[in-house]
């Protein structure tokens, strides 16, 4: 495959940055989107020119570093993460727009790089459970109604790769944060700081700098793990509890 790749550059957080074009040949359609990125850099660094820089680890889909947009797109529309998008999604001599998550609480770093540590100190700001020290039970232990278990299981899965915050017009990052809240708000283990955590992560949501949630659906849409809407509807519940219930239970 021989494609054209129009892709942002920018040399740092302050820089001013812009789109570029390069032409790359030979591309395999069983590559991953990762590979290709790795061969033009290969090609870059051939030509004493500066490699892009983008975010990846595992290239698994179970990392969530690999985000970009694509053609318009978080992760390219593919309903996966960019480390599992594949070439052959691709026709043949097609142009490609390549660029970083868009969003204020996420400062682009170099390139298609960003920072996203937003999101992980909302979770440190009670995306957690408190068991006292060697004498947890097993989490198997306590029953817990199918229906509650099921959707802390499909909450669990997400990755926190920010795919919903590229894609919400308003720069929301309540997907996430429901996600994080709906897992630990439907088992027994996480009843006790329940609401507590609630109006916690909320409130760290917003001082990050994220926008507000107005039910667009797009988040939910590139979701590379399937979150649902829904969880945002459990989160809303839970603060609104929140108001009457006090900090437990």
């Amino acid at each position: 495959m021989k494609l054209k790749l129009r892709i942002w550059r920018q040399a740092g957080p302050k820089a001013k940055g812009a789109m570029v074009d390069y032409d790359i040949d030979n591309v395999s359609p069983d590559m991953s989107f990762l590979e290709m990125l790795d061969m033009l850099n290969e090609q870059l660094t051939d030509a004493n020119q500066e490699p892009i820089a983008f975010d990846h680890d595992c290239r698994e889909g179970i990392c969530g570093m690999c985000g970009v947009v694509i053609n318009g797109i978080a992760h390219g529309g593919s309903a996966t993460t960019t480390c599992q998008l594949h070439m052959r999604s691709f026709a043949d001599g097609a142009t490609i727009e390549i660029e970083p998550w868009r969003a204020g609480a996420f400062p682009i770093i170099k390139d298609l790089a960003v920072d996203r540590t937003a999101l992980d100190r909302i979770v440190q700001s009670g995306g957690y459970i408190s068991s006292n020290t060697g004498s947890a039970p097993d989490a198997h232990a306590t029953p817990a109604p199918k229906r509650e278990s099921d959707k802390a299981f499909d909450n669990a899965t997400c990755i926190g790769c920010g795919a919903c915050v590229a894609a919400c017009p308003n720069s929301s990052a309540m997907l996430f944060t429901s996600a994080k809240i709906t897992h630990l708000a439907m088992l027994p283990q996480g009843q006790p700081e329940r609401y507590r955590r609630v109006k916690s992560m909320v409130a760290q949501h917003d001082e990050e700098g994220f926008g507000n949630c107005t039910n667009i659906g797009e988040c939910a849409a590139v979701c590379p793990k399937g979150i649902p809407l829904e969880s945002i509807s459990q989160l809303n519940r839970d603060l609104i509890k929140s108001l009457f219930k006090g900090d437990g239970k």
